[in-house]
């Protein structure tokens, strides 16, 4: 059994002990939360013994060997170092952290501890991401990587009358980009690799982060377009153009058709079913990397996370959006 820690009581930590109950290697066996009350009440809910309110003492105790980070994006770096340097594995919710800085200081804390590190951008372990990469070769010489993740937040409500919540504030490295764009930037990484140029524009909120905006990058023979929202919906898919034909992708960030039209007109459906509860894969990826000893994922690997890191900052610098922990680095 591999005993989980979690930090972080919201709706994605839910979300994520409904998927790892499913591997029959997991066990949540301790909770932290700022507040007493809410860690008990979170611990009672699903019938974990131990709860913390000092990530210290949680660091240093031996009731677990791994731990979900779900807090704040700019909480990610510190929790997770504290963790790892107590010799605890770490599964982290995306993005990784703030900045390449703040990744470059984790994978290293990883390497010299001797511990598992690994993102958790779930859409990469996806069966029909997967079968994206099987049939690629299908549609010729790749010229285009279009990918759109458009999806009103309801915070954004409360925003326009002037309540700013997490989603919104700068001081915990948030906005559309970090929030929902890493969605889309992310698996062009996986597929493609490091792009030569990247280009960001967005609307900017009064805040000081990102509301929407769209990337292009450049790769030798190809290109990418990317667009994101948190205050306005899209209902188009996303496409992998080539040569010989196009894979159409329902939804990036979570696939679950997918198809390939090819240009002499014929359509070849090549979706795979899988769980509905998506984050079931990435945690089944993490266990199987423990329990194999490997500190790794040769998925969600260090080089990607940091690939996508270096995107995302590139393309805050080209927007002019920054973050309280960027301090001491010139974006």
């Amino acid at each position: 059994m591999i005993r989980f820690a979690i930090i972080g009581t919201n709706w994605i930590t839910e979300s994520f002990i409904e998927a790892a109950r499913k591997v029959e290697e997991f066990s949540l066996t301790a909770v932290y939360s700022r507040t007493e009350k809410q860690a008990k009440d979170f611990a009672e809910k699903y019938n974990v013994d131990h709860t913390f309110t000092n990530l210290e003492d949680m660091a240093k105790s031996k009731e677990f060997d791994a731990v979900y980070i779900a807090s704040p994006n700019s909480l990610h770096a510190n929790q997770a170092i504290l963790m790892m340097e107590n010799g605890k594995h770490v599964l982290c919710e995306k993005p990784l952290a703030s900045n390449t800085l703040e990744v470059e200081a984790m994978v290293r804390c990883a390497r010299e501890n001797h511990v598992l590190l690994m993102e958790a951008l779930k859409t990469t372990f996806l069966p029909n991401f997967k079968t994206i990469q099987d049939h690629l070769h299908k549609i010729g010489k790749v010229r285009r990587y279009f990918a759109s993740y458009c999806q009103y937040s309801s915070r954004y409500d409360r925003y326009k009358k002037g309540e700013v919540l997490n989603a919104f504030d700068p001081r915990f490295s948030n906005g559309s980009l970090m929030d929902i764009g890493i969605y889309a930037v992310h698996p062009l990484v996986v597929l493609f690799g490091e792009p030569n140029n990247i280009t960001g524009r967005c609307y900017k909120l009064d805040t000081g982060v990102d509301g929407e905006g769209s990337l292009i990058l450049q790769y030798e023979e190809m290109d990418a377009v990317i667009m994101y929202s948190k205050i306005t919906n899209s209902y188009v898919p996303s496409e992998i153009q080539g040569e010989n034909g196009s894979i159409l992708i329902d939804k990036i960030h979570t696939p679950e058709k997918v198809e390939i039209r090819y240009k002499d007109g014929t359509v070849e459906d090549i979706s795979q079913s899988q769980e509905s509860n998506s984050m079931y894969y990435e945690v089944k990826e993490f266990i199987t990397l423990l329990t194999n000893n490997q500190f790794e994922s040769s998925i969600n690997s260090y080089k990607r996370s940091l690939t996508t890191a270096t995107i995302l900052e590139q393309a805050r610098k080209e927007m002019g959006i920054s973050y309280p922990a960027d301090a001491g680095k010139k974006l």
